[in-house]
């Protein structure tokens, strides 16, 4: 672990934390920091079975803090995690600094998987995870599509890559659109294209399961990819010569980004001014 990356892994879980607090505190209906912060320790107290005292606070308080906010701050914090892992996967693959999901087409195909079921009923069979299904397997078909594209001599130079992305990504754009179009009811392309703009409204605490158990599992399963990754970084060659199988390890890597894209998109909408904010933070730290 590089020193200097130390503070800032101090640092950014207060940030955190305190991003998350004023989330929830600030909004339409003013309520006091330590308001917020006695509403969540009563609501886990009581959760442990704990014996709690008496609220001073009224229910409409409760309701706004615990049922709407919170839920709708912390899958923020989920989103923004997962696609955080999704870009240094991205920038390792490729070894691009602005290498993104959004750049390289896969939150375009989430976003085709997502609106077909939304608009077709399509895996309406998995019930609540229809969407999340359908975002995995366009964005899945969308990373297929581009590194085949991108494949030249069994190899995938990055410049390539990164071409294929921007090409399907823009492709599958105009898909996403043609379906919203082709909808037939004014009132669901409505829907579907606030939903294209992203959107945590109405996210409740069931719907934190999903997303919270893909950060997890794809963030403990890179952690143990780590040397791996990080060999890929100096190149297929330098890879090699290290006993790391490139092409295996990159066909794991897009599928884990598949899985993690599809999620995020399936429970927040293609939110692309993320891989905007990327950018810019990649020129800035590069400048």
């Amino acid at each position: 672990m590089k020193t200097s990356a130390l503070p800032w892994m101090l640092v950014l879980p207060v940030l955190l934390t305190l991003a998350v607090l004023a989330g929830v505190t600030w909004g339409s209906a003013q309520l006091g920091m330590g308001q917020v912060w006695a509403i969540v320790q009563h609501q886990i107290e009581q959760a442990l079975g704990m014996q709690t005292a008496a609220p001073d606070w009224r229910m409409q308080q409760h309701q706004i803090v615990w049922m709407i906010r919170l839920p709708r701050v912390l899958m923020a914090a989920l989103v923004g995690a997962g696609l955080s892992i999704v870009g240094v996967v991205m920038q390792a693959m490729v070894r691009n600094p602005l290498a993104d999901p959004y750049m390289l087409g896969v939150s375009s195909g989430a976003s085709v998987g997502a609106v077909s079921v939304l608009a077709w009923g399509v895996f309406a069979a998995v019930g609540l995870y229809a969407v999340a299904a359908g975002a995995f397997i366009g964005a899945l078909l969308a990373t297929v599509l581009v590194y085949l594209l991108a494949r030249q001599g069994g190899r995938i130079p990055s410049a390539r890559l990164i071409l294929s992305g921007v090409a399907v990504g823009y492709m599958l754009t105009g898909l996403t659109s043609l379906v919203t179009l082709t909808a037939g009811q004014r009132d669901l392309a409505n829907a579907l294209l606030t939903w294209l703009l992203g959107s945590l409204a109405g996210t409740q605490w069931q719907a934190l399961g999903l997303p919270a158990g893909m950060v997890l599992a794809g963030m403990l399963w890179l952690l143990a990819q780590a040397r791996p990754l990080n060999a890929l970084l100096a190149g297929d060659e330098a890879a090699a010569t290290l006993g790391v199988a490139a092409e295996r390890l990159r066909r794991q890597l897009f599928v884990v980004v598949s899985l993690l894209t599809g999620t995020m998109v399936a429970v927040s909408g293609a939110i692309g001014f993320v891989g905007l904010v990327h950018i810019i933070h990649s020129v800035l730290i590069g400048g």
